[in-house]
């Protein structure tokens, strides 16, 4: 007889609770976010601007390098901005524009968008666009600014990590605040 009532027990308990669990989302770990502050970029560079001071300026010396490229990196996030510069002098700009426009177009297969946000500064003369690339791109942001006669500044945002927009959102939306500062603030040097 317990032999028995054991038996029925275990049946009864083991289909009381049928339901199984809800399975939870993926969390991601929290991000402290530096408070904003910015500093100039002043230097021998044919062209200036605000950026934050959780970056640091580091001189391109990678192979295909020119003058006045520089390295935008945030250590931080594992992030780097690469800025690239043209003197337009003897220089085809629309090919320069077509280069650009080209890398930014080249992560449509993995972008789900990307907004274009025009850059107009007649008192300055700073014209440009900055291109979020939505999705799991290797660049999720890319931008250029120009005078249209001499100064050609072009950047393209990476993370050093497998491209997941989940949980890279976040930087990217604090670091994408700062380049639209940087964008404001462009100035060129003659």
């Amino acid at each position: 007889m317990i032999v028995i009532i054991l038996i029925f027990s275990a049946l009864f308990f083991s289909t009381s609770c049928e339901h199984g669990g809800t399975p939870r989302p993926r969390g991601y770990f929290r991000i402290e976010f530096p408070e904003k502050e910015y500093i100039w970029l002043d230097s021998i560079m044919p062209y200036s601007f605000l950026y934050p001071k959780y970056a640091h300026i580091v001189t391109d010396l990678s192979l295909k390098a020119e003058p006045y490229w520089i390295n935008l990196e945030f250590p931080r996030f594992n992030a780097t901005i690469h800025i690239t510069y043209k003197n337009l002098i003897n220089e085809d700009i629309y090919q320069i524009l077509e280069d650009v426009i080209r890398l930014t177009f080249s992560h449509t297969l993995k972008a789900d968008d990307i907004p274009e946000h025009v850059y107009v500064d007649d008192e300055h003369n700073v014209y440009g666009i900055v291109f979020e690339v939505k999705g799991n791109a290797a660049s999720p942001l890319q931008f250029f600014a120009t005078d249209s006669v001499r100064h050609f500044i072009s950047g393209s945002l990476y993370f050093y990590t497998l491209p997941n927009r989940d949980s890279l959102s976040p930087v990217i939306n604090f670091i994408t605040e700062d380049v639209f500062l940087l964008m404001e603030n462009i100035r060129w040097k003659n």
